[in-house]
């Protein structure tokens, strides 16, 4: 099979490895495919995600809740956001994905029923592997092994809230004013 070109470079046989991976591990694969589906392919990155939705689901003993019940501050906006989304369900558009762009692999969970969190932040280096082969070890390997993770005391935002809409006047000439058009 020919290699698949992605976000990050070249996947390799990207096809063969999901299916085996599906093979061994069923509610993994469940939580892959969701990120592949809302992502479109396969990649390091996106298994990283993948990853740290499971451990955030482990380690902060979260079930099915109510919309809004998580909070994820990401510190990335890399393939891995992409499982937030479609695994932990917290999107931009319910207010409940946060992006601060530090450039840090990095993702911070809030559960607002109890204020608990968690940061998660990658470790995960290229060990020489050929990119199918970390992806596997990304995985499969001790989340020791892919993440520094700890509680924090980070305090989640305000629900979302639905804003009234107001035409800008500065558009048309008149008074009112969108951020686009203040100038101080």
């Amino acid at each position: 099979m020919p290699p698949v070109t992605g976000c990050r470079g070249r996947l390799g046989r990207t096809k063969e490895f999901g299916e085996q991976y599906a093979g061994k591990h069923r509610k993994k694969a469940l939580f892959w495919g969701g990120g592949k589906k809302i992502h479109g392919h396969e990649s390091l990155g996106l298994a990283k995600g993948v990853r740290v939705c499971e451990v955030t689901i482990e380690k902060m003993g979260l079930e099915p809740s109510g919309d809004e019940e998580l909070v994820c501050n990401t510190e990335t906006d890399a393939c891995g956001v992409d499982a937030v989304q479609a695994i932990l369900s917290c999107t931009i558009g319910k207010g409940n994905l946060i992006y601060k762009g530090t450039g840090k692999n990095a993702f911070t969970f809030i559960r607002r029923k109890d204020g608990k969190a968690m940061r998660f932040y990658a470790k995960t280096r290229n060990k020489g592997m050929e990119r199918d082969a970390l992806q596997q070890y990304v995985l499969d390997a001790p989340v020791d092994e892919l993440f520094t993770f700890r509680e924090t005391s980070d305090e989640s935002p305000e629900i979302a809230r639905i804003f009234k809409s107001v035409d800008c006047e500065a558009a048309a000439g008149r008074k009112k004013v969108c951020l686009d058009y203040f100038k101080e």
